[in-house]
């Protein structure tokens, strides 16, 4: 097993996602840090970030490390949400929706974005991974400011929680930096026991 091998699969151990499969849908607005976390996780033995251009439209890519598939998806534009179907994606697994945290002028475009998702019919058994990103940066909001904004004091709590137990999908914040990489592998770990 080469060394890149070994490395990915004890990132994606630690990440809880070793020896699960399925797919993952990333979504948040543009400037939001999917671009550089998904960077991250598809170059896992590089041990540096890249700064990355922005996407100016709809950018879909699938690729794959290991067992798991990731399907990504940039949105622009708050239309975009809404229209994303199940059928479009028929075995999405999870999804995980990144915030800039730091960036208080867009939160209305972000919570119409975040709602749209979860309102989609089609969708509404994938568990969700809400990612409150750059709270590295001056005036980020904290993670009760965060969950208060965007109305989201019932969460599914940060430990195991079956998903027998729960009354509704699957949905949790934490509050992470991307760049400096940190709490979005707490967050993977959540996530990783909704996906079989």
């Amino acid at each position: 097993m080469s060394l890149y091998i070994k490395w990915a699969v004890r990132a994606l151990e630690f990440l809880g996602l070793w020896k699960k499969s399925g797919k993952l849908l990333f979504l948040g607005l543009e400037n939001s840090g999917k671009t550089t976390l998904l960077h991250i996780l598809k170059d896992l033995a590089k041990d540096r970030i890249t700064q990355l251009a922005l996407e100016l439209h709809p950018k879909f890519e699938e690729y794959s490390v290991e067992n798991i598939k990731f399907k990504t998806v940039d949105l622009c534009d708050h239309s975009q949400a809404s229209r994303i179907r199940k059928d479009n994606f028929p075995t999405i697994d999870a999804i995980v929706f990144l915030v800039d945290a730091s960036d208080r002028t867009r939160i209305n475009e972000n919570k119409f974005e975040l709602y749209s998702l979860l309102l989609n019919e089609p969708l509404c058994n994938c568990p969700v991974l809400v990612l409150g990103n750059k709270i590295d940066r001056p005036g980020a909001l904290s993670e009760h400011e965060f969950k208060t904004v965007f109305s989201l004091a019932q969460t599914t709590g940060k430990g195991r929680v079956a998903r027998s137990e729960l009354p509704g999908r699957p949905l949790e914040v934490f509050m992470c930096s991307v760049l400096k990489r940190q709490g979005y592998t707490e967050g993977f770990r959540w996530l990783a026991q909704y996906i079989e």
